[in-house]
């Protein structure tokens, strides 16, 4: 609960980018300049680990502030990375949405962490339903 309650909304309040939405790729937890040469782009896999940190802390708090972030997150991810012409979600876009490079698959972006959650997203709603 710690975690949830601590470095839960410090991760999504420093992460999240407030101008054009989505997590940030990378951020220094101190606030130096990033060294990291992906620092202002987003990747597809902090979008999914955002989808379900929401509802991994909504199910464990029943704060409806997780529920919002979940919510948030999963509609910027289905809206930029989604590619509605082709299926798949590109792997790696600008700070602004725009497509950066527009493979779906690569030697780090292969089918893991977008079907995983879905899967899990779907697991985690019918659990919050029964309850």
């Amino acid at each position: 609960m710690d975690v949830i309650t601590d470095i839960l909304p410090f991760w999504l309040e420093d992460g999240w980018d407030p101008e054009y939405e989505g997590m940030i790729n990378f951020r220094d937890c101190k606030g130096f300049p990033p060294q990291d040469y992906s620092q202002d782009m987003k990747f597809w896999w902090p979008q999914c680990e955002t989808v379900l940190a929401g509802l991994y802390a909504y199910q464990a708090t029943g704060d409806e502030k997780y529920l919002i972030m979940h919510q948030k997150a999963f509609d910027y991810a289905y809206r930029v990375f989604a590619d509605d012409a082709y299926g798949e979600w590109f792997g790696y876009l600008h700070r602004d949405g725009s497509v950066a490079q527009s493979a779906k698959g690569n030697l780090f972006k292969g089918p893991f962490h977008i079907p995983r959650m879905m899967l899990k997203a779907a697991t985690l709603y019918d659990e919050i339903l029964k309850d």
